[in-house]
């Protein structure tokens, strides 16, 4: 296994804290305005991710500092236990020395997670814009690969034309404002998702982790129960961030499919955040998904707004 290049001179490299989520987040916001033309990035995000249960920010995250200028910012954490490791990875354009050295070692610790794990190899995913600060060159040239393409689409909303739609017969929907609602949601999402690409499972707490619970508003959040089925689809969204509402998932188990449960949910979060006076609202969507799901969001009068893939790195880990 190779050792990482030396640090250009000038740079320095630290891990990083939750006391820099704010730095953090000005540097995404910077490397947004490259990429998609405006800022996207909100606090509250940067904030979950470096709390994520799953990284060390010790071993696990990095801050790449030119004279006191952040310009790049790695981390990785591993939700599979086993060979799969996931990454973040920003870095400002113009630096190839510097970059390479952060990946050689986000590259290396990803391989000491998966020997940890007991793993034979470890295949590293990181998500990064089509129209990426980082030349692809330089991804395929390390032996990264993409193996998976999302949009970001988004669609104007208005109080006119969006509307609470009347469910379907048979179908009501009910917010998950007690525990066991959330645990309810929790278990369909497991359902619902796990023939996704990329799905790992996740316990109750860990999901609690990942949706930064904490501070969800549990309102937004809805089941749908199907009169002859039980409980049949799950609706989560969120309202804190700063550009758009954001749809976060819809799910709806295979026994349920084909009753129009998915373009309900869909047009039901449309008309909820319209009435909030919200004029824009996103979601994130595998354009290889096999239940249709991008069709379906086109169809309703969603767009892409962006798009990224998921490059893939396989290395073998060290005996």
């Amino acid at each position: 296994m190779t050792s990482p290049t030396a640090l250009p001179p000038g740079l320095t490299l630290r891990p990083a804290t939750v006391d820099d989520a704010a730095a953090v987040c000005a540097l995404l916001n910077e490397i947004d305005a490259l990429e998609i033309g405006r800022a996207d990035t909100d606090l509250c995000d940067v904030q979950a991710d470096l709390k994520h249960p799953e990284a060390d920010l010790e071993h696990d995250s990095w801050l790449l500092s030119d004279d006191g200028r952040l310009m790049a910012y790695g981390l990785l954490w591993d939700e599979s236990g086993g060979e799969r490791i996931d990454a973040e990875y920003y870095t400002l354009p113009g630096r190839p020395l510097a970059s390479g050295h952060l990946l050689d070692v986000m590259e290396a610790r990803a391989a000491e997670r998966a020997a940890a794990n007991g793993a034979g190899r470890a295949v590293v995913h990181l998500e990064l814009n089509i129209a990426s600060t980082l030349d692809p060159g330089v991804m395929r040239g390390r032996g990264w690969t993409p193996v998976r393409r999302y949009h970001a689409m988004v669609r104007t909303l208005s109080t006119t034309t969006d509307r609470l739609p009347a469910p379907p017969p048979g179908v009501t929907l009910r917010p998950c404002l007690e525990e066991p609602d959330r645990r309810r949601a929790h278990a369909l999402l497991q359902d619902t998702f796990a023939d996704h690409f990329d799905f790992h499972p996740r316990t109750y707490e860990q999901w609690l982790d990942d949706i930064d619970a904490e501070h969800a508003d549990w309102s937004l959040t809805w089941i749908a129960h199907v009169d002859g089925v039980g409980d049949a689809a799950v609706l989560g969204t969120r309202n804190n961030r700063t550009s758009m509402a954001w749809i976060g998932c819809i799910g709806v188990l295979r026994e349920a499919r084909g009753r129009g449960l998915g373009s309900y949910l869909l047009r039901h979060a449309f008309g909820h955040y319209a009435a909030l006076g919200r004029d824009r609202i996103g979601l994130g969507v595998d354009t290889d998904n096999s239940t249709g799901a991008l069709a379906l969001y086109e169809r309703h009068g969603m767009s892409r707004d962006f798009a990224v893939q998921t490059w893939e790195l396989i290395r073998p880990v060290a005996r």
